[in-house]
């Protein structure tokens, strides 16, 4: 038998190291990972609905959130950037003190699929560690940017104590076209029991003043929960395999660094 060059053999190698780190992105295939992977799309009991945020805190629009979810008397999951926590602590806090769960969004919002290992552990790490320091608290959460896995954030997810989890339907609020009737429509038309929604309080992300639109629909899709019978709230009361029936801040002990 012939064997390969080490050209070769170096070129196979590389592609299957490569294939390797991009399998996780069949998760982004909402239909499939709603079927196959409930504990990654974040589906928990029949009569709750988890309520999610992603991309803040923003000073020019977090707090108009916050202030609806309290009149509605309702608490979410907030997944945070490290870098925007970092510019607004008080804001952090402020989403903690009123009750809402926060999660990890990663330190900049960036596709993970374009950092290796090293980079990728570093980025949850530092997000991580930003929010515990700010809030006392350690994130349990974990959601990667354009909620796009790789094998590496599988792996740095678990190191550093964090559950990934992705979302059933979505609002698709961060286009200049949305506007709050079309958030709401496209939540409500894969709106189910048990199921995770995700929306943006921020535009850091998305086109300016997009959060509009998605503050516009929120008392909207808060009312056809209601009437549909689900309870609203965060994914540490969603009864999800992944939330382990605890919160998803958990106090900070010693040095919070990574490894």
């Amino acid at each position: 038998m012939t064997t390969p060059p080490p050209s070769l053999r170096a070129t196979a190698w590389a592609a299957a190291v490569t294939a390797l780190h991009c399998a996780p992105v069949v998760s982004t295939f909402g239909p499939l990972r709603n079927r196959a992977m409930p504990r990654l799309a974040g589906r928990g009991r029949a009569d709750h609905v988890a309520l999610t945020f992603d991309d803040g805190p923003d000073p020019r629009s977090t707090p108009h959130f916050l202030r609806v979810l309290d009149s509605q008397g309702v608490r979410a999951t907030f997944f945070l950037l490290g870098s925007e926590a970092r510019r607004s602590p008080g804001l952090v806090r402020e989403i903690a003190a009123a009750g809402h769960e926060i999660g990890v969004h990663g330190w900049l919002h960036r596709p993970l699929l374009l950092r290796g290992p090293r980079a990728t552990h570093d980025d949850l790490a530092r997000a991580r560690d930003a929010i515990a320091a700010i809030t006392g608290s350690r994130p349990t959460l974990f959601r990667p940017p354009y909620g796009v896995m790789s094998t590496a954030a599988h792996v740095a997810a678990r190191r550093l104590g964090l559950t990934p989890v992705l979302w059933t339907c979505w609002g698709r609020d961060w286009t200049a076209r949305a506007t709050p009737e079309s958030v709401h429509r496209t939540v409500v038309s894969d709106l189910r029991g048990g199921g995770t929604v995700l929306l943006h309080d921020s535009d850091c992300t998305s086109a300016p003043g997009s959060w509009r639109s998605t503050l516009g629909a929120l008392p909207r899709i808060l009312d056809t929960c209601r009437q549909r019978g689900y309870t609203v709230g965060p994914l540490r009361d969603h009864g999800w395999p992944g939330s382990g029936g605890s919160v998803g801040l958990r106090p900070a002990r010693g040095n919070t660094a990574g490894h």
